[in-house]
């Protein structure tokens, strides 16, 4: 069988490097790209495949040097969108905000109140700190 763009075959991985996998399918070696193992990022292909692996490849091309590009993510059946938009119940996010504490003004005069008591400690422990000393002017 000779390849050609479009077809989807199993193959197996015979060598993996840091930008693809190169994989063996009906004779011949093609290369995945790293971009095209998964629909994830892929930090590292080594997480996804190792060699000997039998995987599912799409040819997406074959230059005219011969090279077989390959991919892994095409070959896999694309996860149908659903036509309908995603229903929000709005009601259930205003309980949601509304419940944060009060309102704002609730939350305003809570946030003054706690900055006042930390900043009054923080004066407080600056002065003990600076009583202990006593500048000598002589």
């Amino acid at each position: 069988m000779t390849l050609k763009a479009g077809s989807i075959l199993e193959g197996t991985v015979v060598n993996i490097t840091s930008f693809g996998a190169f994989v063996e399918v009906d004779g011949q070696t093609g290369l995945v790209h790293i971009s095209e193992v998964s629909n994830n990022y892929v930090k590292d292909i080594r997480e996804y495949l190792k060699e000997k692996d039998k995987v599912k490849v799409k040819v997406i091309s074959i230059d005219e040097k011969g090279k077989i590009s390959l991919s892994m993510k095409q070959a896999e059946p694309q996860q149908k969108k659903s036509s309908r938009p995603i229903e929000i119940d709005w009601n259930k996010e205003k309980t949601k905000k509304n419940n944060n504490d009060g309102n704002f003004e609730d939350r305003i005069s809570k946030f003054l109140k706690d900055s006042e008591e930390r900043f009054q400690d923080l004066k407080r422990h600056k002065d003990s700190r600076s009583k202990g000393y006593k500048k000598n002017l002589s």
